[in-house]
């Protein structure tokens, strides 16, 4: 057996470490400190097993038409995914050539990059451009919680020849969005993407989706696994997107908590970015190396994230988890800062 040497070449993407003890402040991977909505777990409760014995349906039809009556749009411009890790997956196979390349801001989402070494091709991380044909532009952005506002990103995608994906993971914890471009009449080259796992608090059911131009959402047919999305995940996932009232109470209580923490950061002589997702990207007071603040919010079993590298080494991401975690780890700054 032989592995292509792209493969060999390639650095894999690395998540956010999950630890097995539940014992732990785990403040690392965006994950949302509450649980999804009860209707969720009513839907698992009552699941039909006989309907495991035959295959989901492959074009999800009542999850994809609700989510399309929820954006204002039509179902053929809705695709969903096996969380949207698989759809950016299968847009650069369905929009990028063998010998085009894959764009996205730097820093941003570090999978992207990776994605293009699967793909065999070039990775350009800047502000958008015009060489690249696949342009992925998460907003808010990873890992800095920062936020473009929808009519900059329509201005920029305008004249951008390729196809434009905002990856909006943490649209719901911010003050605005940019799907009205996505459903647009004359949008012909825009798509939004989102996923259930941060403000629907299902990162462990793996369900994604985005909304664009019938043309572009087609070809993500195309190139799809059979069955991509299993039936126990669209069900969950049709009962989670059709709360709605639940889902908005979760990220109120989050966005609260967002503020006050980086209030009380900011006391302790933290540099934090604004953000409008569900964490912040902070720098720790002066003389302090966000390295050693990591390793020691580990040694008290505080799980946090760092990212090595000149443009974010000197600070640390931490998801916004709820009001008693966030003191936790403010307690322990405390004592790491007095010390």
């Amino acid at each position: 057996m032989r592995t292509a040497a792209h493969v060999l070449r390639l650095e894999p993407y690395t998540p956010g470490e999950q630890p097995a003890s539940k014992r732990v402040v785990k403040l690392n991977t965006n994950e949302n400190p509450y649980p999804p909505s009860p209707k969720c777990a009513k839907v698992m409760k009552d699941f039909d097993l006989d309907r495991l014995r035959r295959y989901p349906d492959p074009v999800f039809g009542a999850l994809r038409a609700e989510i399309a009556a929820l954006a204002g749009t039509t179902p053929d411009r809705v695709f969903v995914g096996n969380g949207s890790d698989e759809i950016l997956s299968l847009m650069a196979r369905a929009f990028v050539e063998d010998d085009e390349s894959i764009g996205s801001l730097d820093p941003s989402y570090s999978l992207y990059k990776t994605l293009a070494a699967i793909r065999n091709v070039k990775w350009v991380g800047a502000p958008i451009d015009s060489n690249t044909s696949l342009f992925l532009w998460t907003n808010p952005n990873a890992p800095t919680g920062e936020f473009a506002d929808p009519k900059q990103i329509a201005a920029v995608a305008r004249r951008y020849p390729g196809v434009t994906v905002v990856d909006e993971a943490y649209a719901d914890f911010a003050r605005d969005n940019c799907m009205a471009l996505a459903t647009a009449p004359g949008n012909r080259s825009l798509i939004v993407m989102r996923t259930l796992s941060k403000s629907y608090s299902l990162a462990g059911l793996r369900v994604g989706y985005c909304v664009g131009p019938k043309d572009l959402i087609e070809a993500l047919y195309k190139v799809k696994d059979s069955y991509n999305v299993d039936a126990v995940a669209q069900a969950v996932a049709l009962a989670a997107v059709k709360d709605q009232r639940w889902m908005r109470a979760n990220v109120r209580k989050v966005v609260k908590t967002r503020t006050a923490f980086t209030k009380a950061l900011a006391r302790r002589g933290w540099d934090v970015l604004p953000s409008e997702a569900n964490f912040v990207f902070a720098r720790p007071p002066q003389g302090a190396a966000a390295a050693d603040v990591f390793k020691y919010l580990k040694s008290r079993q505080i799980f946090v994230r760092y990212f090595p590298g000149p443009l974010t080494g000197d600070r640390l991401r931490i998801t916004i988890g709820t009001d008693g975690e966030m003191k936790t780890l403010l307690d322990a700054l405390d004592d790491r800062f007095k010390a």
